[in-house]
């Protein structure tokens, strides 16, 4: 047998090569058999993918989608390809929120036995008390895992008490490692109340004279992404927070390189993993710009351990990712270890220094034992069996990344330059800017998600009426909100949720279930043969259980004559016709009258709106799925 030299080999030899302009007119093709008539560029840009932020995904990229500013190596400036110059994984760092102390620690010494490498800390009203932290940290080898506190208005106290531990058992100074988590401007966005810089500024000095490895400041965007924020919005507040920062610790004494090594960026990491990955490496090239122009060399390589501290430039940005609670569901939450392993994935690829994955019934309370297990594997299994931690920026050289990159590193900077025009971040916040810019940015999604253009699996989508609730202990909420739960008190910025119309119409759904023994129900009227009612049956079914309305399909087809027995014996005040429109057009008007008179409150019909004498109303691919449900449930007299 005779081997080819490498260099011989062409598997494509006997093929002309493929032009854009050949694969442009085989698009045209495809989308002529639609009813689109479109050739060239028209062709490839109907298929193209609107996001937020004015940005726009193409179908296809090619190497000229790569003309973007050079984004380096990694560890070099810009910093888009990493931080680092070689990849070592993660940290994996998993939050902590139980006020009792010995449970918490029962918790702490859990995770750090089966993977965790350091701890995330509520302290305060949402977390154990500042007088409990000692205790929870017992047992705790402080030298090894690195501490982050989020202690909110009790941050000096948190901290100085964190100090004072380390200082009691011995833990070299230069030793210790992690984040006073002070952010004034995250809290004011969080609880509306003015920032107090005085304490976190204090604090910096602090460490810088005293603490070499740990940072004093978190410049948390997770309250911008939590409120509805856009990617744009997110990296762009973060930015602008960032900024307010480095000008109160100038003012306060320290140079800017020290300043920079005082602040740690927390994002979140979402289920859509490129523009995750696409976030993160460009949270990266904007921080790297913004200390060039304040004055940090970024000429040389960021040479830093685990715990993201080191002697390289101080322009590279540590960077903490969470998984994003607006993507938690509260139904179907174990479909939540998917959106968190996918998040996870996004979060190591683009690059994080440290990555939180919470627990899939975080949203309900006190996560479980099984959940922490769940989550912190999550990382382990990721770094250790998918050897993600390998390579260095391994979504790297992809068009399609470096292309979504740089977009959305304009996009941010943009939003960037409106809050400093606006006076500033916190100037910002106060006037209202923030908020305004964000509830309209959510009002918009929110549409997406009425209209199940993006679908919530387990929720808008494939809902399963017939599951048993998770049942978690209630979480504490005193003062400062949990990470990702709504309280009462919260006047700052609000928390979204992409199940929040879902939720409320499914909350309905079960308490009609308590007060009656049954869940709503609306009868499906299945006109003609299952190959002609099966699609808008399903995708009727779909709908209504969405709402938390059980669908009656009994019996598998009705007519005029029938129809009216047998939405009698479904139990139902609301039906809905289901066929092609063939049939709709011989029968659809018969049977919406048999069904009125047999008591029907209201007749729908799956499909486009048109002229059916007695149907009330359509249900179709692209309406307003909450609206329709609240009305159905409305009808059936479901408590509001």
């Amino acid at each position: 047998m005779t081997v080819l030299p490498d260099d011989e080999l062409s598997l494509a030899s006997e093929f002309p090569d493929a032009s854009h302009s050949h694969w442009q007119s085989l698009v045209a093709g495809v989308l002529r058999k639609s009813g689109k008539d479109l050739t060239g560029p028209e062709a490839e840009q109907a298929l193209a993918t609107a996001l937020e932020d004015g940005l726009v995904v193409g179908p296809l990229h090619t190497a000229a989608d790569a003309a973007v500013p050079a984004v380096g190596y990694p560890g070099f400036a810009p910093y888009v390809r990493g931080g680092r110059p070689a990849s070592s994984g993660w940290d994996v760092r998993q939050r902590h929120e139980r006020a009792e102390a010995d449970r918490a620690n029962e918790a702490v010494l859990a995770d750090l036995e089966n993977g965790v490498t350091s701890l995330w800390l509520a302290v305060g009203g949402s977390g154990v008390a500042v007088a409990d932290l000692a205790r929870t940290l017992d047992g705790v080898y402080l030298d090894l895992a690195p501490v982050v506190l989020d202690a909110g208005p009790e941050t000096g106290a948190a901290a100085r008490e964190l100090l004072r531990i380390y200082e009691a058992r011995g833990v070299a100074r230069e030793a210790a490692r992690g984040n006073l988590g002070a952010d004034p401007l995250g809290l004011a966005a969080r609880t509306g109340a003015p920032a107090d810089t005085a304490e976190a500024v204090e604090l910096a000095r602090l460490c810088a004279r005293d603490h070499p490895g740990i940072r004093a400041l978190t410049v948390d965007a997770l309250p911008y992404h939590e409120a509805g924020a856009s990617a744009a919005e997110e990296l762009g507040a973060s930015l602008a927070t960032g900024v307010a920062y480095l000008r109160l610790l100038t003012d306060a004494g320290l140079s800017v390189d020290a300043a920079c090594r005082q602040l740690e960026f927390r994002y979140a990491a979402t289920a859509d993993q490129f523009l995750t990955v696409a976030k993160l490496r460009a949270a990266r090239r904007l921080w790297s710009r913004v200390a060039e122009v304040s004055g940090v060399d970024v000429s040389g390589a960021e040479v830093r351990g685990a715990e993201g501290r080191g002697a390289g430039s101080a322009a590279a940005q540590v960077q903490h990712a969470v998984t994003s609670p607006v993507m938690m569901t509260r139904r179907d939450p174990y479909v939540n270890m998917l959106r968190t392993t996918i998040a996870c994935l996004a979060a190591g690829v683009g690059g994080a220094d440290a990555v939180t994955v919470l627990p899939f019934d975080h949203d309900l309370g006190q996560p479980d034992a099984f959940a922490r297990r769940i989550a912190r594997n999550t990382s382990t299994i990721l770094l250790e069996e998918s050897h993600l931690g390998r390579v260095a920026d391994p979504a790297g050289g992809s068009w399609y990344v470096e292309r979504l990159t740089d977009e959305l590193a304009h996009a941010a900077w943009g939003f960037f330059q409106a809050l400093e025009r606006a006076g500033g971040q916190e100037a910002a916040l106060r006037s209202g800017l923030v908020g305004d810019r964000i509830a309209a940015t959510w009002a918009e999604r929110g549409r997406k998600l009425a209209r199940r253009k993006e679908p919530v699996t387990g929720v808008s989508e494939f809902p399963n009426l017939a599951e048993k609730p998770v049942v978690r202990e209630e979480a504490v909420a005193v003062g400062v909100r949990p990470l990702g739960r709504r309280t009462e008190a919260g006047e700052g910025l609000p928390q979204v949720r992409r199940d929040e119309a879902y939720e409320a119409l499914r909350a309905r759904s079960d308490a009609h279930l308590a007060a009656t023994g049954t869940r709503p129900r609306v009868f499906l009227a299945a006109l003609g043969p299952a190959a002609a009612h099966t699609p808008r049956a399903t995708f009727a079914a779909n709908l209504f259980q969405a709402g938390g309305i059980e669908p009656v399909h009994d019996p598998l087809s009705v007519d005029a004559a029938t129809a009216a027995e047998a939405f009698a014996a479904s139990g139902a005040v609301v039906a809905c016709l289901c066929s092609s429109d063939e049939l709709y057009a011989e029968q659809a008007e018969a049977v919406a009258e048999a069904l009125h008179a047999a008591g029907a409150t209201r007749v729908l019909l799956a499909g486009r709106p048109a002229e059916y004498a007695h149907v009330d109303a359509y249900v179709f691919a692209g309406c307003d799925a909450p609206a329709v449900l609240s009305s159905a449930l409305d009808l059936i007299g479901a408590p509001a």
